[in-house]
């Protein structure tokens, strides 16, 4: 199994605060489309992933689907449990399959309020994921699809570590808020254009740069967001230039 270090929201908590939350932390394979919680529900675990990603969704009353936000190994799903936020807000999927540890909530809170340093953290990190929920909103209504996509792929991207991405269309339109009809002829331009290669179920990323330039702005937001609540300098950092393929 990887080390609690490939999560970056963990490896970012101070040695004494990551070994008082290690006796409480278990190893868990989280399987693609497996639902975390529903809106509503009680949190039932507080999720750091390693190599998984989970989409925070947002369901309306008429059956429609949209993406608030996506975390992967620079974050953690449930944490507001430890604010003492015990209801879900919305459904959390996983939309790509992988590992991570897990930490009951109550077990999660005693030893958040008992380490100001992993609080501050805990909460800088729930507005960060509120920031990327705003800037999504804002995409959704100002941005047009391809930019859209192309942001949305990028971002799942950074968070897997992987240029083969596993998802349907039919996927994408649900994540994008969007019917498979707007999808399909967006997809069909990215590909003809070299930027990615769609196969069986699977979007393989093809020039990372094209996507870029043809990617809206809420990309690099989001992405400058997270930096800032890790602490990294992007420019002192490979650009995940050899993602796993």
């Amino acid at each position: 199994m990887q080390s609690f270090s490939s999560n970056l929201l963990l490896s970012c908590f101070a040695p004494p605060d990551v070994e008082a939350l290690r006796p409480h932390l278990r190893p868990v394979v989280l399987e693609h489309t497996k639902i975390l919680h529903e809106a509503g529900e009680k949190i039932s675990g507080v999720y750091f992933p390693f190599d998984a990603v989970i989409s925070l969704v947002v369901l309306l009353e008429g059956g429609e689907t949209v993406e608030a936000a996506m975390v992967g190994r620079d974050g953690v799903v449930g944490a507001s449990a430890a604010l003492d936020g015990k209801l879900a807000l919305n459904r959390a999927i996983v939309q790509i399959g992988g590992h991570g540890v897990v930490c009951e909530p109550d077990a999660f809170k005693r030893v958040a309020l008992d380490r100001p340093g992993m609080l501050s953290m805990i909460i800088s990190h729930e507005q960060t994921v509120y920031g990327q929920a705003q800037q999504s909103a804002a995409c959704n209504i100002l941005h047009d699809s391809t930019a859209r996509l192309c942001r949305w792929l990028l971002r799942a991207r950074d968070l897997s570590g992987n240029d083969t991405l596993p998802f349907t269309q039919e996927f994408l339109a649900e994540m994008l808020g969007v019917r498979r009809t707007t999808v399909s002829p967006v997809a069909h331009t990215l590909q003809a254009a070299g930027m990615i290669r769609y196969r069986r179920g699977k979007i393989e990323i093809t020039n990372v740069e094209a996507l870029r330039e043809s990617a809206c702005e809420c990309y690099e937001t989001v992405r400058n967001n997270y930096d800032r609540l890790l602490g990294h300098n992007r420019n002192s950092e490979p650009d995940h230039a050899a993602p796993k393929s």
